[in-house]
């Protein structure tokens, strides 16, 4: 049974915690010397996993800019060199090519630090090997080991833990090799008459909101002859100075929209914190998010994927699977919250032999069958970028891409807590008596194709749109989403399902 010193750090298939002070309330609990042995655990869980002895191994570690990253980096590649492991220093990067590296330089494993959006004050661990992001499973393994580490380091004793041969630390610059390779990507999509310069005369702002992804700018679409100078925000900066780097903060999406209006930009991107995720804005201002970057995703993935399925979230709109199904041609497969979820949800569907080019949730996770299932934002942003490219070629838009989407003129989410220990097993009971009450209600209609919580559709006099609740991925929390066509719709949908709610004692705003 793990301790909660330990427990209270894994967050779905990370590690995450607080790893400076500064926010009340919020003490450290990511100790360099937690990070420390949980890298060590790490070294044991690989060599395990690879069959290769710990100084057979080759590691990567990167991290985003968050303020305690160079300290936590440090101990990490020191961890890895006690045991004897060949390590290369990535310094700042993003995410998505701390993978890769297991790809292009053959390691065995990578360790990002990063806590995704998170504020300054928190940070974490990110672990991968060739087969991609670790699992919850794995993550619950790691911490284990972790812990039973700690118990024996206090006894002065070591365990299975290789000491005495250092390995070599290695300074790598692997975002040159990436940032080559997005190019090259744009160039043959594009495969304009200057085919070295396919993005001139094309204006587009990127804004990284000082986390790891200004490079991006100056790096990927700066070379190709793009003009990014309404771009903001690129240098590195921990404490986040000017928003949160998250494209679901409707501050974050605000200043991008600002930046495309006040520059003239034909388009615009926006990065989280470790570019992981991304969002766009088209040259009017409008935000390509949640559900509208889903449609663009699934357009540009379903080009040669004549018929595919698309593996979102459960929170997608009606209109979207419309869009999917009816202009597209596509399937639309909506599976459940947690990017991992859904990736690990359209590798299954694949290896059925159901043709699926992609996953994506409304959070901005996408990830392309032809990109190793990686969700990265920066590919993300990339192929839209080609697809904007080539549609003003054709005298289109991103618009006109995705014209015939139907979007909610109302949505909206409440969030109730779960008052109970147990906090898992009521969430489901909730869910079962919701199902039932959704039976005998006038103008309700269970879905057909909902794989999480109860989603129902309400008719015109109902509210006009429909409602999901669901039992959060990890914490103590149910979030009811609401879409209307109607305005006051959502107020409507929201009445009714605190009817329901009442009688549920253990839930609370």
């Amino acid at each position: 049974m793990l301790e909660e010193k330990w427990s209270c750090l894994k967050s779905g298939t990370d590690i995450r915690g607080c790893a400076v002070e500064g926010v009340e309330g919020e003490p450290v609990n990511l100790t360099l010397e937690i990070c420390e042995t949980i890298t060590q655990a790490f070294v044991l869980w690989l060599s395990g996993k690879t069959n290769k002895a710990p100084d057979e191994l080759v590691v990567s570690v990167g991290r985003d800019s968050r303020i305690s990253g160079p300290a936590i980096a440090g101990v990490v590649e020191g961890a890895l060199s006690g045991c004897g492991v060949t390590v290369l220093s990535c310094g700042l990067a993003s995410t998505p090519s701390m993978f890769m590296t297991t790809v292009d330089l053959d390691c065995d494993g990578a360790v990002q630090i990063t806590a995704s959006h998170h504020p300054f004050n928190r940070n974490g661990l990110k672990f991968f090997t060739r087969e991609g992001g670790l699992e919850s499973e794995d993550i619950t393994d790691l911490l284990e080991i972790s812990q039973r580490l700690s118990e024996l380091f206090a006894k002065g004793e070591h365990g299975d833990l290789p000491v005495g041969k250092r390995g070599e630390i290695r300074p790598t610059n692997y975002m040159t090799d990436y940032c080559a390779r997005l190019r090259e990507e744009i160039k043959k999509g594009v495969d304009a008459d200057d085919y070295d310069h396919p993005l001139k005369g094309f204006k587009i702002a990127v804004d990284a909101g000082n986390g790891a992804g200004g490079f991006y700018a100056d790096k990927v679409l700066e070379p190709l002859g793009a003009d990014v100078s309404g771009s903001r925000y690129l240098d590195p900066d921990g404490m986040f100075p000017n928003h949160v780097p998250n494209p679901e903060n409707a501050d974050a999406m605000k200043s991008i929209c600002e930046a495309v209006l006040t520059s003239g930009s034909d388009l615009g991107v926006i990065f989280d914190t470790d570019v992981d995720r991304g969002g766009a804005v088209d040259s009017k201002g409008n935000e390509i998010n949640r559900n509208r970057l889903v449609a663009v995703a699934a357009a540009i993935a379903l080009e040669g994927n004549e018929g595919g399925t698309i593996v979102t979230d459960s929170i997608t709109s009606d209109g979207l699977k419309e869009f999917i199904e009816k202009d597209l041609g596509g399937k639309h497969h909506r599976f459940k919250r947690g990017y991992k979820n859904v990736i690990n949800e359209a590798i299954r569907l694949n290896q059925e032999g159901i043709n699926c080019p992609l996953a994506i949730e409304t959070s901005g996770h996408a990830a392309m069958r032809e990109n190793y299932f990686l969700d990265d934002g920066a590919y993300l942003c990339t192929k839209i970028i080609i697809k904007a490219a080539q549609l003003r070629r054709e005298g289109k838009t991103l618009e006109d891409f995705t014209a015939g989407l139907k979007e909610a003129l109302e949505e909206r989410e409440v969030r109730y807590k779960i008052k109970e220990h147990d906090f898992r097993a009521y969430g489901e009971s909730v869910i079962d008596k919701l199902n039932e009450y959704a039976k005998s209600q006038d103008g309700w209609t269970l879905a057909d194709d909902s794989r999480e919580g109860v989603r129902v559709s309400l008719d015109k006099d109902h509210g006009n749109g429909w409602f999901l609740l669901r039992l959060s991925v990890h914490d103590p929390i149910m979030p009811l989403n609401i879409e209307s066509n109607d305005k006051g719709g959502a107020d409507v949908i929201l009445a009714q399902m605190t009817k329901f709610i009442e009688t549920c004692d253990k839930l609370a705003l």
